[in-house]
């Protein structure tokens, strides 16, 4: 019996390049389509083509809701991280990706709704931008020179503001008139503060130092107001977070002669008062208390993603709070911060939005 030869396979054709050419906008746009975004936007500097297509109206009802298609992170600021910005991905709870810095010669100030601004060494102006999309805007400030105390990006579906506290005045950038409107300061309540503004009911929400207080600062009106919710008693410092869907919350001290000896968290209730949610355990509070040294002028607070996230400028970990499962923990410190590090750390909790308008 004779032996069977084998075929070998034949080689895939090579589809012809005048059928792709000839290939419907809206049915090339369809198999696209298909693609992971993130693997589609690797793709954009293979052609112009597709680098627009992002933007096509057919991608944009498809993509626009981009908190499905990325991860949620917590990014760290830190003078000896040069060139990138480590960032905790909260979904896996690790330490995966360095994030290259917009410029080198900057500074990150705030983040909101996948949008950082950078204040830019030695130029006198402001960098705005995505780096999703890799879309930015260079805004100069509005007076030269000029010294804030607090600056506070707002960013919404339809633009973004600056607001910038200064001593005497405060600033507002709107990006949709592409300016700058000036506004007295709330002085002397607010002198000093160095925290940002918290976005609440369309206003920014600040607390003054001893009396504490509440001020806020309509974006729209351009107006002060000083709310009439009554602080918890004895506080030591306060902090305010917001969820950005209508809760506003309260994280304070709670001692007398200026030490604290315990951390709570209260929600604004629908009467205007106070409600308590939750005590920081004994344990974890005797460490965070150690962190900052009753130094609470250190000490800043930002939502993210379900978590109340308390920090300290000195300490490399953050402390934050699960809403839904009413637990504290501490975020694991970052590995590639060398062994011998010092203060200067900033966190910011960062979302990517392809869509954020620059």
């Amino acid at each position: 019996m004779m032996p069977r030869t084998l075929q070998k396979p034949s080689k895939p054709r090579a589809m012809d390049p005048l059928i792709w050419s000839r290939l419907p906008q809206e049915l090339l746009e369809l198999v696209l389509s298909f693609l992971p975004l993130k693997t589609f936007l690797n793709l954009r500097s293979t052609c112009k083509h597709f680098k627009s297509l992002i933007f096509s109206p057919f991608f944009m009802s498809k993509h626009l809701s981009s908190s499905s298609s990325f991860s949620s992170f917590i990014l760290l600021s830190h003078p000896q991280c040069y060139h990138h910005f480590p960032i905790y991905e909260t979904t896996v709870g690790s330490w995966r990706y360095m994030l290259p810095r917009a410029a080198l010669s900057s500074t990150l100030l705030s983040i909101s709704n996948g949008l950082l601004c950078f204040s830019l060494h030695n130029s006198s102006s402001f960098l705005v931008c995505n780096l999703l999309s890799k879309s930015s805007r260079k805004i100069k400030f509005p007076n030269h020179p000029i010294a804030f105390d607090s600056l506070t990006l707002v960013s919404t579906p339809y633009g973004y503001h600056i607001f910038m506290l200064c001593s005497k005045f405060s600033f507002v950038y709107d990006s949709r008139v592409h300016s700058w409107q000036k506004y007295d300061a709330l002085e002397p309540f607010l002198c000093g503060n160095h925290q940002e503004g918290v976005l609440f009911n369309r206003c920014l929400y600040f607390t003054t130092p001893e009396p504490f207080s509440l001020v806020s600062f309509d974006l729209e009106r351009g107006k002060w107001e000083r709310s009439n919710a009554e602080l918890p008693n004895e506080l030591t410092f306060v902090r305010l977070v917001s969820d950005g869907e209508g809760r506003l919350y309260l994280i304070g001290g709670i001692g007398r002669n200026g030490i604290s000896r315990s951390l709570k968290l209260w929600e604004l209730g629908d009467t205007g008062s106070w409600i308590e949610v939750e005590t920081l355990p004994d344990m974890i509070c005797r460490k965070f208390m150690s962190v900052c040294y009753h130094n609470y002028e250190h000490v800043y607070c930002f939502w993210h993603q379900g978590m109340v996230c308390v920090c300290c400028y000195t300490w490399p970990e953050v402390l934050y709070y699960k809403v839904p499962r009413r637990t504290w923990h501490w975020l694991p410190k970052c590995p590639s911060l060398p062994d011998k590090w010092s203060c200067g750390f900033r966190w910011f909790s960062f979302v990517p939005e392809l869509y954020a308008l620059v």
